[in-house]
């Protein structure tokens, strides 16, 4: 899961499939990143952090640190938050096989319709909220994707 910071969207995307596939049984790895090193190390928002608390996830775990060169080779899939994510993480690959490993998280749930999550960084929890029904069925639909 990549957007710019590494602290807001990314961070939710992260806990939820992490929840949720962990729920499953699945045994997979998930992880996110930014594609900036502005909050290297550093915890989710607070405001990320509540949301996720009040849905019963605990994302206090996770640090922010930057997308590496090498995530494009390890990963299976790479979910960016929107269109610039996309391009900064593209640029980054070295193959083709690399690019077809990244996509718009949002495609998941509209198909071509290339919609970002948007950044409730310096908003109000209600963003944060709305982030979080977002993102709620995005990773539902990587579920439904992958874990057949």
């Amino acid at each position: 899961m990549v957007c710019l910071g590494n602290i807001c969207r990314s961070p939710i995307a992260h806990g939820l499939l992490k929840y949720k596939a962990d729920k499953l049984g699945l045994n997979w790895e998930v992880d996110s990143a930014g594609t900036s090193d502005w909050h290297e190390g550093e915890l989710p928002n607070e405001k990320s952090i509540k949301v996720m608390n009040d849905f019963g996830i605990d994302i206090t775990y996770q640090r922010s640190r930057p997308l590496r060169r090498n995530d494009l080779e390890y990963y299976d899939v790479i979910y960016v938050m929107d269109a610039s994510n996309y391009k900064n993480v593209t640029e980054m690959a070295k193959s083709e096989e690399e690019i077809a490993k990244v996509k718009m998280i949002m495609n998941e749930v509209s198909p071509g319709m290339y919609q970002a999550v948007p950044d409730p960084w310096g908003l109000t929890q209600k963003h944060y909220e709305e982030v979080y029904e977002m993102l709620d069925v995005a990773t539902d639909k990587v579920l439904e994707r992958y874990s057949k």
